[in-house]
């Protein structure tokens, strides 16, 4: 592939690879995984997460796929929060809250290649003092690392001069039976929370913590996606957009945030994190789409688990906290685990 340039920076793939076989390729543009190549029972290869065969196709079509978001990942309500008494306002750019950073935000941006090996691979980004309406001066970093046991871990890393918010996650569409391979509906998901958040009209976490016993959002035992995915509970014909608050013995742990397998593959997806939450998704908003290999993406055919700080967490106290001061260091960990059954 031929170097694009933005803004003066060049935009490049780079391929992580382990010695059982699997591989990941990655641009510093938005901090995308691309590519990502896993055995199924048999040993066969396939790519299972959803995005575009060029470069080119990665900048100018669906701008998450892959990213990392940021400053803020999912909604800031009216896309404004306080800190210290001071009111910000934010980009508005998802009806009338702040998604995932705003209009120009990490996902869009070409991250500085810091280094790079068969395993590792480092980005940093600059996000100056008042973009997208954040305050402060942030350095952030974000290294992928495709370890021999099937892992491909996300360290976060960020430090800023004034009191701010942050919260990075990435937005890898996953299906297990291959990008563009049909519906996640006969997935199996399980996720390790006792409890979940609930959304306004808007979309925006109103603060209410909920229990999912009896409910739809009781994914503790393993259930097939397609048994809940229409429930009244979510939207129903779309799909699944919410947040749950993992069960942890304690914060900056790595636990398990939940699983997901593909009885067709025998694909099994296990996520670690060290965050307070994780929002699955499932696709809603993918409509008649051409991908990689001139396969069609649609609605449903891709489950994302964005591990990450709780939506809206700066607009509510006692969610877990999203403040970011001098002096402090924001470090976060997920994990996404391979195996096969």
């Amino acid at each position: 592939m031929n170097d694009i340039l933005i803004d003066g920076k060049a935009v490049k793939m780079f391929t992580l690879k382990n010695k059982n076989g699997m591989s990941a390729d990655i641009t510093n543009f938005g901090a995308k995984i691309v590519r990502l190549f896993a055995p199924d029972r048999n040993g066969n290869f396939d790519d299972v997460v959803l995005g575009f065969d060029t470069l080119e196709e990665v900048i100018e079509k669906e701008e998450y796929y892959g990213a990392v978001c940021g400053r803020f990942a999912n909604r800031i309500k009216d896309g404004k929060f306080s800190i210290d008494g001071k009111e910000y306002s934010l980009a508005v750019n998802n009806g009338t809250n702040a998604l995932h950073g705003g209009v120009d935000a990490f996902n869009t941006k070409v991250w500085d290649v810091i280094s790079v090996s068969e395993e590792k691979l480092e980005l940093e980004l600059f996000s100056a003092d008042g973009e997208e309406g954040y305050p402060g001066n942030m350095t952030i970093k974000v290294t992928y690392i495709l370890g021999d046991d099937n892992e491909i871990d996300i360290h976060y890393e960020a430090t800023t001069d004034k009191p701010t918010v942050i919260g990075l996650t990435n937005h890898s569409y996953f299906n297990l039976k291959g990008a563009g391979n049909g519906t996640i509906k006969d997935h199996v998901l399980q996720i390790n929370a006792d409890f979940y958040t609930v959304l306004d009209e808007s979309f925006a976490l109103t603060g209410e913590i909920r229990p999912v016993a009896g409910t739809a959002f009781d994914f503790r035992e393993p259930t097939v996606i397609g048994e809940r995915i229409d429930d009244e509970a979510f939207v129903p014909g779309w799909g699944m957009d919410n947040n749950w608050c993992l069960r942890k013995e304690q914060a900056g742990v790595c636990a398990k945030a939940g699983s997901v397998y593909d009885p067709v593959s025998g694909r099994k997806l296990e996520v670690c994190t060290t965050q307070p939450g994780m929002q699955i998704y499932t696709g809603n908003w993918i409509e008649n789409q051409i991908g990689k290999q001139g396969k069609t993406y649609d609605r449903q055919d891709a489950i994302c688990l964005e591990t990450q700080g709780f939506p809206n967490s700066p607009n509510v106290p006692f969610f877990p906290t999203a403040v970011l001061r001098p002096g402090q260091k924001y470090d976060e960990w997920c994990g996404y685990k391979f195996t096969v059954e």
